[in-house]
């Protein structure tokens, strides 16, 4: 629960890779969130200064690995921001006292958590009375919030479509692209196990909304296909020979009444010279309503494509650390976007 004696809320950080070291700044910043942990897991950062590893001044709060040292704190919010996430940990944070922000994607809607693993965190939270939330840009604000916001408008819906596009063109990052997403792989070797993963990854969120509005989905199914590069190109993270995967699609879709209702589909291209022809557009979302109050709404990301790693992360970052306040103040529970309210960004910025 949020504090009643007006002082800022105590937050610590958990984990500093790319999306926590952002959000080790938004706390470092925030007027109304005073950083006083720091969670971290490999050895050269342990001792480190927050500061040093959030790209800020000074803050006289040392990181550690040490989850009894946490736990002492007496924090009231944990960001938690790790590669994995572990139950256990989670657990015994909420049965401390400790509300829970993350960006991990397990907590988006509890009733598709494994049963068992709800029924621990449930309890955990009934016993320290606290909750935890789960959320980001994707899924999170583009899958929940904005949709929730632009179905206010209708009073009929035909058909929900978000479309995310991301060029990786100019993305220095090979073992990223080339290691984990499979660019410059013959596509007949090309693992399609990742299409699975969108449907755990976004299906929670779509069938939230679904929910939300009175038309829960039947099912949700999970696609995707490939496009090779028509010649030999030269990206930021090396070289993607003609004939090898140069773009791929997932496609999520949540189906009711035999027809998708709810679709979220994620292109992510290193060329726009591909084979077979797609219909590309520049970083960034497009969502499609399909009503009585029919709706295209086109988000692009302002950001030159050679900052995008850079910045890319405060899009997911930046929301968790708004809504840590929203999560303090819930009841106890794991929390979705449906039970809590707005989450209204305060941008004043600390005096140093």
């Amino acid at each position: 629960m949020t504090p009643d004696n007006g002082r800022r809320l105590r937050v610590v950080q958990w984990a500093t890779g790319n999306i926590g070291a952002r959000s080790l700044r938004g706390v470092i910043e925030h007027p109304e969130l005073e950083l006083v942990g720091v969670v971290v897991h490999s050895p050269d950062k342990i001792g480190r200064d927050a500061g040093d590893l959030g790209g800020t001044g000074p803050t006289g709060v040392g990181a550690t690995d040490d989850l009894d040292a946490i736990l002492d704190l007496g924090a009231d919010c944990v960001l938690y921001m790790p590669q994995g996430c572990d139950f256990d940990v989670v657990a015994r944070l909420l049965a401390s006292g400790v509300n829970v922000v993350t960006t991990r994607g397990e907590f988006h809607r509890p009733e598709s958590m494994e049963p068992e693993r709800r029924a621990q965190i449930a309890s955990a939270c009934e016993r320290g009375s606290t909750s935890i939330h789960s959320t980001g840009s994707s899924p999170g604000f583009i899958t929940e919030a904005m949709p929730l916001a632009l179905l206010s408008l209708q009073r009929r819906l035909d058909a929900f479509a978000i479309d995310e596009f991301a060029d990786l063109s100019r993305r220095p990052s090979p073992e990223l692209l080339f290691g984990l997403m499979g660019y410059g792989t013959d596509p007949a070797s090309f693992d399609t196990g990742r299409w699975a993963h969108g449907v755990q990854s976004f299906g929670p969120s779509l069938r939230l909304v679904a929910e939300a509005v009175g038309l829960p989905l039947d099912t949700v199914e999970g696609s995707g296909s490939v496009a090779v590069a028509r010649r030999t190109t030269t990206i930021a993270a090396g070289t993607i020979e003609a004939g090898t995967v140069a773009a791929q699609r997932m496609r999520v879709a949540g189906m009711r009444d035999g027809e998708p209702l709810f679709t979220f589909s994620a292109t992510w291209y290193c060329t726009e010279d591909l084979d077979p022809a797609w219909d590309l557009r520049p970083t960034g979302w497009r969502v499609q309503v399909a009503g009585d109050a029919p709706l295209d709404v086109g988000i692009r990301f302002d950001v030159p494509l050679e900052r995008m790693g850079d910045l890319s992360p405060g899009f997911t970052a930046n929301r968790a650390v708004n809504a840590v306040p929203v999560v303090c103040a819930a009841p106890p529970g794991i929390r979705s976007t449906i039970d809590l309210p707005t989450i209204v960004a305060d941008l004043r910025t600390r005096p140093q």
